[in-house]
């Protein structure tokens, strides 16, 4: 067993299984690892239940917990997710919102588990990088945005 230094937990009421098959179906470099039962009952669950789901986002290990109604997510956490191409952007929103999330502002949206998502193009991350004049306008269009357009960015950036 191979058991990574630093792992990200997030705590799901439930559905923690379904939220990391999604992600595995979703993102590159994503996958489903372990699947663990609960061994006895707990505050929130039997014994049997899904109790824990070891996976991995775009490669990034993570650990999803159905620890019951305790906690909840929120916009302090998110995923981001570096595109491309407004192809791929489009890809990655639409199948999020999609399936039963919520779009957000500026590049921001939550998926049916709530927990958040940039999803994010590079031209933008890289026009932020190079500050200045020209990450001011980048910005300004970005916070007009729900979904990132990238033609948008890039005529917003043009010298």
């Amino acid at each position: 067993m191979n058991i990574p230094k630093n792992t990200i937990c997030l705590w799901f009421e439930s559905g923690a299984e379904d939220a990391a098959r999604f992600y595995a179906e979703t993102f590159p470099n994503s996958s489903v690892t372990a699947v663990r039962l609960a061994p006895s009952d707990y505050p929130s669950g039997k014994a049997g239940d899904v109790l824990t789901v070891e996976f991995a986002v775009a490669g990034v290990p993570c650990l999803g917990i159905n620890g019951g109604t305790a906690f909840t997510h929120s916009e302090a956490f998110s995923f981001q997710i570096s595109t491309d191409s407004q192809e791929e952007t489009d890809a990655y929103w639409s199948a999020i919102v999609n399936n039963d999330g919520e779009e957000s502002m500026c590049g921001w949206c939550k998926d049916r588990w709530g927990i958040s998502w940039q999803i994010t193009p590079r031209i933008l991350t890289e026009a932020m990088a190079v500050g200045g004049e020209r990450a001011k306008r980048a910005f300004d269009a970005m916070l007009t945005m729900k979904k990132i357009d990238i033609a948008e960015i890039a005529a917003a950036i043009a010298d």
